[in-house]
């Protein structure tokens, strides 16, 4: 199975609270289309730039791409 990394960039010296906010609408959504969420989370890259990420199947990657529009997508080696 092949995984894709959705990354959602937030910049910002509050954006910590935005990008861990972001997370639970992607659960969210998620769950309502009855998707499977592999892996999510929130990264600090520095003081100003945070990301919130979803790791899903790459079979999924049409129905969430257009719907949450992602940052920046990558394909994840098993």
């Amino acid at each position: 199975m092949q995984k894709i990394k959705l990354i959602w960039d937030f910049r910002g010296s509050s954006d910590v609270q935005k990008a861990t906010h972001y997370i639970k609408h992607l659960e969210e959504f998620f769950e309502e289309k009855n998707l499977e969420l592999l892996e999510f989370g929130v990264e600090t890259i520095n003081d100003f730039h945070q990301l919130a990420f979803a790791v899903i199947k790459k079979e999924d990657v049409e129905n969430v791409k257009h719907a949450l529009k992602p940052h920046r997508a990558f394909l994840l080696k098993s």
